[in-house]
């Protein structure tokens, strides 16, 4: 089968003809579709992420496809499932194979394409916010990195939830798009004085809830801007930088600063990550989140569908096709 592999930490990836995986108790193989870039893949492949792949691998953590077998202990989907399915690797090529728990049948309807890209977004953003924050109607949420894959989708799942949004990014044309999926209000994280636009959108009394993929100096902005009590999300640090938090400042406000990692409920509690998956799903099914796909290259371009998440040029997700 075709592939694209890291031969090695830090090298760009490489063509391969591979056998097909082998299918084990409890998988499920398929035949893939798309498979959706995130920015843990870059890590991955320079050898820095916190769940460390041997070269060489197949790098990829999401994908969606079409079931072509199902070990005899699977019930909970058969040969002809559009699915899709989270990964640890394997994802950038012609097959994989998933544990059964973490396949998940597509309702009717809904784009297979975009479905590539789905898992580890809405994944994230729904269990970090539903359940991790436990986002109440009415408060205040502010998104970094409102025009990421990740933080598009975070935008839509506060709204869903009942959230007032306020979403930062840099540059006009990435708010617009923050707006258009639902922000109420934007900040340019590029020309303004986050800390300040905060405390002035929320009356000076700050954001209840901050979910924040990017880290670096807008943590710094993030936690003076928090409301007494709130609750600030460690979703990454895109930026580069990974903040130190002053424990006083937290106990002065009596502020929650949550770690989140959305792959680790896959070991930690795959009940609340399915529940939320099916959730998040039906959701995109009745028309509350979308997914928005900017930017779709073939297998054989996986390393330039990289790059765009390396050099934050992105906006919304970006997959490779098969």
């Amino acid at each position: 089968m075709r592939a694209m592999v890291c031969p090695a930490h830090g090298q760009r990836l490489a063509p391969a003809d591979l056998p097909v995986p082998t299918l084990g108790p409890g998988q499920v193989r398929i035949r893939v579709i798309a498979a959706g870039v995130n920015f843990a893949d870059t890590l991955a492949i320079a050898g820095t992420y916190q769940d460390k792949l041997a070269p060489p691998f197949v790098p990829g953590l999401e994908l969606s496809g079409t079931v072509i077998a199902v070990a005899p202990d699977v019930g909970s989907c058969r040969v002809g499932d559009v699915v899709a399915a989270v990964v640890t690797g394997g994802a950038f090529a012609e097959e994989a194979v998933a544990a059964a728990a973490d396949v998940f049948v597509l309702p009717p309807g809904l784009d297979p394409l975009a479905a590539a890209g789905f898992p580890v977004v809405a994944g994230t953003a729904h269990l970090a916010l539903a359940w991790k924050a436990a986002l109440k109607p009415g408060e205040t949420l502010v998104v970094h990195g409102a025009a990421g894959g990740v933080g598009l989708t975070a935008v839509e799942v506060g709204k869903a939830l009942g959230a007032r949004v306020i979403a930062t990014a840099g540059g006009a044309d990435k708010l617009r798009i923050a707006r258009d999926h639902g922000a109420d209000e934007t900040v340019d994280s590029r020309s303004e004085d986050v800390r300040a636009r905060i405390k002035a959108l929320t009356g000076g009394r700050g954001a209840d809830v901050v979910f924040d993929p990017v880290g670096g100096p807008l943590f710094e902005a993030s936690l003076r801007s928090t409301a007494a009590d709130g609750r600030l999300l460690l979703i990454g640090f895109a930026a580069g930088a990974v903040p130190q938090i002053p424990a006083n400042i937290l106990l002065v406000k009596n502020l929650t600063a949550i770690g989140f990692n959305w792959g680790a409920y896959r070991r930690l509690n795959p009940a609340a990550l399915r529940e939320s998956m099916e959730t998040a799903l039906s959701w995109w099914a009745a028309g509350r989140l979308s997914l928005r796909v900017s930017t779709v290259l073939p297998l054989a371009e996986a390393e330039a569908a990289l790059d765009l998440l390396r050099t934050r040029r992105a906006t919304g997700k970006v997959v490779v096709a098969l």
